[in-house]
């Protein structure tokens, strides 16, 4: 996704974001099919688009859509599926709030915008129009990342079998 990088508007919006060291480290998390910076630029950059042509407040959009996953800790990390679950649904959004406020002045909405990007599968109802298209672009994209990894395990397990099937033919 190099779009971004010729938008220069949406680039000074991010920018102090992505100047950050500790918000860098991302990149180094997994994802998906791709890192926790890569996701989140997605989130963010397609989300700015669609405020932007809607005239809703795109800024705070492209904010919050930036630090929506700002977490620390890792899925990999979590022993038990309760501890994954609770991280996946109302942890992660919660942490990511604190870690943003931590290093960045955050609007109202863009931490309702953070803190509810996990709709429907956690409780909290998103405010604001905003903060509803985020959510909405975080599932397509995770469910198009996700499909992308488990595609690749689907093929290779299909060239399996018809490998098989045609030894046994033979």
């Amino acid at each position: 996704m190099v779009k971004y990088k010729k938008d220069q508007e949406y680039l000074l919006i991010i920018d102090n974001i992505m100047q950050n060291k500790k918000f860098k480290e991302m990149q180094n998390i997994k994802h998906h099919n791709t890192n926790r910076l890569d996701h989140s630029l997605k989130v963010s950059y397609y989300s700015y688009k669609i405020a932007k042509s809607l005239k809703l407040d795109y800024k705070d959009v492209a904010r919050g859509g930036l630090l929506h996953d700002f977490y620390t800790e890792k899925i990999s990390d979590c022993d038990k599926i309760k501890d994954k679950i609770l991280l996946f649904s109302t942890k992660h959004p919660n942490e990511a709030v604190e870690n943003s406020l931590e290093y960045f002045d955050l609007s109202e909405k863009e931490i309702n915008i953070i803190k509810t990007h996990m709709f429907p599968i956690d409780y909290k109802v998103p405010k604001y129009a905003e903060s509803w298209i985020v959510s909405i672009v975080d599932k397509v994209l995770s469910l198009g990342e996700f499909s992308k990894k488990i595609s690749h395990k689907l093929t290779y397990m299909i060239n399996l079998y018809l490998l098989f099937v045609v030894n046994i033919i033979k």
